[in-house]
């Protein structure tokens, strides 16, 4: 079965406000969340995949938007970890948030929400 981009939305794996300022440390607090919520079985040798990905190849979005990225000011981070199997799924998620924070009006909506379910229903609204 494919994994589509809405699959991955959940308001339990959406923070709104970061404490982290720095990249490492934003990841590690995205990557806790995620492994309080059952959704990571070793959340250290996910972090250390993500940040061994983007030291090599940052993923930055244009406009303030990164997936994620160590050297820039980001307004929005968006880590997505799906099995390596599914690669292709991986790719059409990627370019489906790719495609939204690009849009001015998704980007401007999603800087804007005040609860997660509303970052979610942002997110989704076009697709």
């Amino acid at each position: 079965m494919a994994i589509t981009l809405t699959d991955l939305l959940d308001e339990k794996r959406v923070i709104l406000g970061l404490r982290s300022r720095k990249m490492p440390n934003a990841l590690r607090e995205i990557i806790d969340l995620l492994a309080q919520n059952g959704k990571i079985d070793n959340p250290e040798a996910f972090f250390e995949k993500v940040l061994a990905r983007e030291q090599a190849h940052p993923s930055v979005v244009e406009n303030s938007a990164v997936l994620p990225h160590a050297r820039t000011d980001l307004v929005l981070i968006f880590v997505i970890g799906v099995p390596e199997r599914l690669v292709n799924d991986y790719l059409i998620c990627v370019g489906t948030l790719v495609r939204l924070v690009r849009d001015d009006a998704t980007r401007s909506a999603l800087l804007h929400v005040q609860t997660p379910r509303e970052f979610i229903d942002a997110l989704t609204a076009t697709l």
